[in-house]
């Protein structure tokens, strides 16, 4: 792992990167509008979903500059060599993208298609799990993004992705992420590792699945931003950690509630 501080990375770059891969090549010709998610105001979850939502309904997303901490770029590779070509790589992996977790964590998407809108449960190892979810921002035959909502434990966005080297096809996830808010920021050591642990154990998963077992994934950091955004200290009151105790909490008030409705 490399974590370099004295060489962060312009967050000026990266915004500008971010803008020119959302931008048409040409003004007037949309070509990768289907590839995007619409424009929200606020996240809705369907019904079906609704119990697992209930720390997604209704929250704004947050990019980057909505979050509190310091903010990093973190990239996880795995190299697959020619056992699939990376169109094959992110079929296989938006198809089967739940089954890829560690057990114990629960992905509630039906599809990775643009907009699409997914509760997940999070083991945090202490008992609980966090309750939040993701919005997915972009999908094409390549790659795939999702972006957080407001409480998740970081504000940014996740990109899973395949491309051809040398030696083959590579799998890649990178985050660009602040901690949400000031909680989660105390607690960055601790969730970076959980993070480490989650995302490791899913590429080596995928790597299985596509024929290469016993994986070696390779992790870098970068941090991007050493400032935090003190404006947007006020994000704890979304904080998914704390509303997932207090719901686990309130259980037995809500199955009461629906004994008297019935």
């Amino acid at each position: 792992m490399t974590i370099d501080p004295e060489q962060a990375i312009p967050l000026e770059q990266i915004e500008l990167s971010v803008h020119e891969a959302a931008s048409p090549a040409e003004p007037g010709k949309a070509r990768d509008a289907a590839f995007w998610a619409p424009n929200v105001t606020r996240l809705t979850v369907d019904a079906d979903r609704a119990a697992a939502g209930f720390n997604v309904a209704g929250k704004r997303v947050t990019g980057p500059q909505q979050g509190f901490g310091r903010l990093w770029q973190r990239t996880y590779t795995v190299k697959l060599g020619s056992s699939v070509s990376p169109q094959q790589l992110i079929t296989e992996w938006k198809d089967h993208f739940g089954d890829f977790w560690p057990k114990g964590n629960r992905f509630h998407g039906l599809l990775i298609t643009p907009g699409e809108v997914a509760p997940i449960a999070v083991n945090t190892g202490a008992g609980m799990k966090l309750s939040t979810g993701v919005l997915v921002l972009y999908a094409d035959d390549e790659s795939f993004t999702f972006m957080t909502p407001q409480g998740h434990m970081f504000a940014g966005w996740i990109t899973f992705s395949g491309f051809a080297d040398g030696a083959g096809t590579t799998a890649q996830i990178q985050v660009l992420i602040r901690p949400n808010d000031p909680i989660y920021e105390l607690g960055w050591f601790v969730m970076r590792r959980m993070e480490d642990r989650f995302w490791k154990a899913t590429m080596v998963n995928v790597a299985a699945h596509v024929g290469v077992p016993n994986a070696v994934v390779e992790e870098h950091t970068n941090l991007v931003d050493k400032h935090r955004i003190w404006r947007n200290a006020g994000n704890v009151w979304h904080n998914a950690a704390i509303r997932s105790v207090l719901h686990l909490l309130s259980a037995p008030i809500r199955r009461i509630r629906r004994g008297r409705a019935h």
